[in-house]
């Protein structure tokens, strides 16, 4: 089953998030590559694609996982969650309808 992962961002964390993004991206690589992952990406602070020191409100991450004990466990495992970036995460089942 698909679930959505949401995690919300601390205030003053960009630069924590920007230095682990590489290593939160090797794992959504992984999940792609698994054929898991349906979509995911940041969400800025402000209406722009590209927010500079305004920063992200938080991600959000669709993939399919076993149940919602191991969707949440991977998103407790993440680094932005173990790094303080997440001050707030939330895991709920998705149904893809559209497209």
């Amino acid at each position: 089953m698909f679930y959505a992962l949401i995690g919300e961002d601390a205030p003053g964390t960009l630069e924590t998030r920007l230095a682990v993004r590489a290593e939160h991206l090797a794992r959504l690589e992984a999940l792609r590559d698994e054929g898991r992952l349906l979509l995911a990406g940041p969400m800025p602070a402000i209406d722009s694609p590209d927010p500079g020191p305004a920063g992200f409100a938080g991600s959000l991450v669709v993939a399919e996982f076993d149940s919602l004990a191991s969707a949440e466990r991977w998103l407790a495992e993440d680094p932005y969650a173990r790094q303080g970036v997440f001050a707030r995460t939330t895991v709920r089942p998705f149904r893809k309808v559209l497209p």
